[in-house]
């Protein structure tokens, strides 16, 4: 039996189609995750962000670290 496809298909396929077109790079990484990809102890990672080397997005209680920031400052040192 086949199934007739709804308009709610389309737009998954179409949504799934743009995701494969996304880099494979984040925008950003909770500070716990920026812990576990630098190995970079949590409170000097607040001390970066307090001086401002790690440029961040505050999103409710939540802080993000800029992905490209994050880089960047492996590309310095």
């Amino acid at each position: 039996m086949s199934r007739v496809r709804t308009s709610e298909d389309c737009h998954g396929a179409a949504a799934l189609s743009l995701l494969e077109d996304l880099p494979t790079e984040p925008i950003c990484v909770r500070v716990v995750t920026a812990v576990k990809l630098t190995g970079i102890p949590r409170s000097t990672l607040y001390e970066l962000i307090g001086s401002g080397e790690l440029e961040t997005a505050k999103i409710g209680r939540s802080t993000f670290i800029l992905y490209a920031s994050l880089k960047r400052l492996f590309e310095k040192h």
